[in-house]
C-alpha cells in the first residue's frame, strides 16, 4: 500500500492514503498509525432527498476480531450485533461530523468506519474520527472543513495530549475533545480513579465457590474530580493542538479533495404569506402553547391551533402550516430568552425547576430513588452482586476478558414523552446515555469486590432525563447504605445565540433542547467536575462562553446538591433485603484460628450466618457481607469471639502422655477428641474400648469428657488411644 499524506503529530504518526480502495464511494480513506489501520468511507444516496427537517446521516464504526489476531468467543465465530465500545464511537463520530453538513442537506448518508488491524495500544475512537473527518473532507461533498480529536490525559499530574492507552489506564483524565480549526463542537470527559490501594494475599470465602481460594486485587478509590479553572486551562491547551492539527489536515489534504458534486438541497418549504398571517393574526395564541410545560400540552394546543386555522383557510396545506408555526414558535422561544431573559416556562435563566426526592419505595429492591425535577422523572432501581455477577467483555485492544462490576442501565420508553411506541431493544441513545451515567459516578464508589447494577427507569422526560438518572443514582447508592467519597448531581445546561448576543440556560427542559444551540450536560461535586458531555448546534463554541456555562453548572448543581443532602438524611433502608457489609480488623496472628483446619471454623461461619467472608492476611482487614445484617454482625461477634478467646499455651505432646479430653464429633470411623490445648486428635473406632463395637455412638457421646493416651503422630495429625 503506497500512503499519500504522512503527518507526523502529537505522539502519534499518520499515513493516509486516497483512492487506492473503495473506490465506488463517494470519499474513501486507508489510514495506518503505529500497527492500527482503519479504513472509512463516505457514500450518499443522491437519488432521494429526505423532507422532514433531519439530517439523515448514519455512522457505523465496526471492529473484526482478525484485527487482533483473536476468533470471536462464545458458540457463534461470527460478529454479531455491535459492542458497547462500536456503538459508543459510532455516536461520537456522529456528533462531531453531524454540525458539518450544509443546511438543507437531506441525501441519506453513511459513514462506514472499519477496523482491519489493531494496534493494542492504539486510541482507536480518535483514530476513527479522524479517518472518517479526511474520508469527508475529501470527498465530493460539498464540505471544506476537517474535524478531527484530541484526548488529553493526566498522568503523575502532567498533562499528556494523545496518550497511548497504557498512559491513560494510570491518567486521572479521561478528555476527548472534537472539533475544526476554530472551534470546538463536542465534548466528551470523565475523571477516573487514583490512588490505588491493592488488597494482595487475600483470602475471600464464598458459600457459592470453593471454600478457600485467592481473592484478586481490588482497588479502592478515591474521587479526582476536577475543579473549573483546571478544566479550562487544560480545554485551552488542548484545544491549541486540536486547531493546528486541523489547518496540518486541510493544508495536506487539499490535493486529494473531489470535484464537488452538484446535488439538490431541500428546498425552504417555509410558506413565508402563513409566517405573516401568524405573526398578525395568531402569535399570543402560539405564544401561550409554547408556554405549556409539558410535551403533550403543548403539542395539542398547537394542534388544535393548526385545525382552527385550517378550518378558516381550507385552500392552505395543513403541512406546510405545521412547519410555519414550527418556525414561528422557535422564533418565539428563542426571542423571548434573548431580549426578555424569560424562558418559556417563565423560569429565569439560571433557575432549576422544582425537586423531589423518594428513596426505597420499593419493597424488594436492594434500594430506590424515584428522583423528580419538572417534568422529568426517573426511577432508578439498585440492585448489589458479589464479584461473580460482574459483566464481563474483552475490546478488541484487551489482552484478555475484563470484568465490570459497576453497571448504569437507561431505559427510555415511548410512554415517558407520551408517545404511543413499543419497548424494543436498547438504542444508542439509551446506551450513551448511561454510560455518561456510568462515568458520573463511578469515581466516587468503592465498590471493594461487590458489583453493583443501576437500572434507570425514565418514567417521565422534559428536559435532561440522563442528568436525572445521575442524581437518582446516586441516591440510590446512598438508599442502599453504599459507601461513597463524595456527593454527585447533573445538571443539563444550553444555549441560544444570534450572533450577536448569547443566553446560556441551566436545567433545560426539552423545547430549550430542541430549539437551542447547545446541549451540555455536566456532573459532579460541588467541588469539581467527575463527567461531562458537549453537543454544539452552531457549528462551535468559544472557550469564554464554555468557561461561563462550566460556571454557571457549577451553581445549579450546588443548589441540587443541597437537596439532595437533606434527602439523604431521611433514608431508610429496606434492612429486610438489603445485603450487608461489614469491615473490621483482627489480629494477623489469629487469622488460622479463624480459619481453622481446612477451612473448618470458616466454613462453620458461612453456613450459620449465611455470609461470605473475605480476610486481607496482609493486614489482617476481614469483609463479612450477607443477606442482611443481622448475619452479617452475628459472623463478626463470632469471629471477634475467637479472636479475643483467652490463649491457650500450645502443649509439646509426647507418645505415651495421658491427658483429659472431650469428644468433639463421632464419625463412622472413630471419634475427634479435643484436646486442653485447642488440638484436636483421632479417636480410631478400635481404640474406643477394649472389645470390639459396631458404632463408636454405642460407647462414646458428643460432649463426654474422658482420658485418652498418645499414641503416634502421623504429620500434623495426632493418633489416639482410651486411657
Amino acid at each position: 500500500m503506497k500512503y499519500d499524506v504522512n503527518l507526523e503529530l502529537e505522539n502519534r504518526v499518520e499515513d493516509y492514503s486516497f483512492g487506492d480502495v473503495a473506490k465506488q464511494a463517494n470519499g474513501a480513506v486507508w489510514l495506518k498509525s503505529g500497527d492500527s489501520v482503519i479504513l472509512a468511507t463516505i457514500v450518499i444516496d443522491e437519488t432521494e432527498i429526505v423532507k422532514d427537517d433531519f439530517l439523515p446521516l448514519t455512522v457505523q464504526y465496526i471492529e473484526k476480531t482478525y484485527a487482533a489476531g483473536k476468533i470471536p468467543g462464545g458458540f457463534f465465530k461470527r460478529e454479531t450485533k455491535p459492542s458497547d465500545f462500536e456503538t459508543l464511537t459510532s455516536r461520537i463520530v456522529d456528533r462531531s461530523l453531524r454540525p458539518l453538513f450544509p443546511k438543507g442537506f437531506g441525501h441519506p448518508t453513511q459513514i462506514t468506519i472499519m477496523v482491519f488491524s489493531a494496534d493494542a495500544d492504539a486510541d482507536l475512537q480518535v483514530l476513527a474520527l479522524n479517518a472518517a473527518s479526511a474520508a469527508l473532507y475529501i470527498s465530493d461533498i460539498d464540505i471544506n472543513s476537517s474535524v478531527s480529536a484530541v484526548r488529553a490525559a493526566k498522568v503523575d499530574g502532567e498533562l499528556v495530549l494523545n496518550p497511548t492507552l497504557s498512559q491513560l489506564k494510570s491518567s486521572t483524565l479521561d478528555l476527548y475533545l472534537s472539533g475544526t480549526k476554530d472551534d470546538l463542537l463536542m465534548i466528551e470527559m470523565r475523571s477516573l480513579a487514583s490512588d490505588e490501594i491493592q488488597m494482595q494475599e487475600s483470602l475471600m470465602i464464598d458459600p457459592m465457590i470453593d471454600p478457600v481460594m485467592s481473592m484478586p486485587s481490588v482497588s479502592i478509590h478515591s474521587s479526582n474530580a476536577l475543579a473549573e479553572d483546571e478544566l479550562i486551562t487544560i480545554f485551552e491547551k488542548t484545544g491549541e493542538l486540536l486547531f493546528a492539527t486541523n489547518s496540518k489536515y486541510e493544508d495536506s489534504f487539499a490535493n486529494y479533495k473531489k470535484e464537488t458534486l452538484a446535488i439538490d438541497y431541500k428546498a425552504n418549504m417555509i410558506n413565508e404569506e402563513m409566517i405573516a398571517y401568524l405573526k398578525e393574526s395568531h402569535l399570543q395564541e402560539i405564544v401561550d402553547a409554547t408556554n405549556q410545560m409539558a410535551k403533550s400540552e403543548r403539542s395539542t394546543a398547537l394542534r388544535q391551533l393548526r385545525k382552527k386555522i385550517i378550518a378558516l383557510k381550507e385552500e392552505w396545506c395543513e403541512a406546510e402550516l405545521k412547519d410555519a408555526i414550527e418556525k414561528v414558535k422557535k422564533e418565539q422561544v428563542r426571542s423571548q430568552i434573548l431580549n426578555d431573559r424569560i424562558r418559556a416556562d417563565g423560569r429565569a435563566l439560571t433557575e432549576i425547576r422544582p425537586i423531589s426526592i423518594d428513596t426505597n419505595i420499593l419493597p424488594k429492591a436492594h434500594s430506590s430513588c424515584l428522583f423528580t425535577r419538572g417534568q422529568t422523572q426517573a426511577l432508578v432501581v439498585l440492585t448489589m452482586g458479589g464479584a461473580k455477577d460482574a459483566q464481563m467483555f474483552e475490546n478488541l485492544t484487551d489482552s484478555s476478558t475484563q470484568n465490570e462490576n459497576f453497571m448504569v442501565h437507561y431505559n427510555f420508553p415511548g410512554f415517558s414523552v407520551g408517545e404511543a411506541s413499543p419497548i424494543l431493544g436498547t438504542k444508542r441513545r439509551e446506551l450513551g446515555h448511561g454510560n455518561l451515567a456510568k462515568r458520573a459516578l463511578e469515581p466516587i464508589v468503592d465498590l471493594d469486590g461487590q458489583t453493583v447494577r443501576l437500572v434507570s427507569e425514565i418514567l417521565e422526560s422534559n428536559g435532561s432525563s440522563s442528568m436525572a438518572t445521575v442524581c437518582g443514582g446516586y441516591m440510590a447508592l446512598k438508599a442502599a447504605d453504599i459507601q461513597t467519597n463524595d456527593i454527585v448531581a447533573g445538571i443539563a445546561m444550553g444555549m441560544v445565540s444570534d450572533g450577536d448576543n448569547y443566553a446560556i440556560l441551566s436545567d433545560i427542559m426539552g423545547l430549550e433542547d430542541h430549539d437551542g444551540d447547545m446541549d451540555f450536560k455536566v456532573t459532579g461535586s460541588k467541588d469539581g467536575i467527575t463527567a461531562m458531555q458537549m453537543d454544539i448546534k452552531l457549528g462551535g463554541i468559544s472557550l469564554d462562553i464554555l468557561k461561563e456555562a462550566l460556571y454557571q453548572a457549577k451553581e445549579g448543581r450546588s443548589h441540587i446538591i443541597d437537596i439532595m443532602m437533606d434527602a439523604e438524611k431521611k433514608i431508610e433502608f429496606n434492612d429486610g433485603v438489603l445485603p450487608s457489609t461489614d469491615f473490621f480488623h483482627i489480629d494477623p496472628g489469629m487469622i488460622g484460628e479463624v480459619i481453622g483446619q481446612a477451612g473448618k471454623v470458616i466454613r462453620e461461619i458461612i453456613e450459620k450466618f449465611e455470609v461470605a467472608i473475605d480476610i486481607d492476611k496482609k493486614d489482617g482487614k476481614v469483609k463479612v457481607t450477607g443477606k442482611n445484617k443481622t448475619g452479617v454482625s452475628g459472623a463478626r461477634e463470632h469471629i471477634e469471639n475467637i479472636v479475643n478467646a483467652p490463649k491457650v499455651e500450645k502443649i509439646k505432646y509426647k507418645v505415651g502422655d495421658i491427658y483429659d479430653g472431650t469428644v468433639k464429633k463421632i464419625v463412622d470411623f472413630g471419634a475427634f477428641i479435643g484436646l486442653p490445648d485447642g488440638t484436636d486428635g483421632l479417636l480410631h473406632i478400635s481404640k474406643v474400648s477394649d472389645h470390639r463395637v459396631e458404632r463408636v455412638s454405642d460407647v462414646l457421646s458428643e460432649g463426654e469428657n474422658i482420658k485418652v493416651e498418645i499414641l503416634e503422630f502421623k504429620g500434623n495429625k495426632i493418633s489416639l488411644g482410651r486411657a
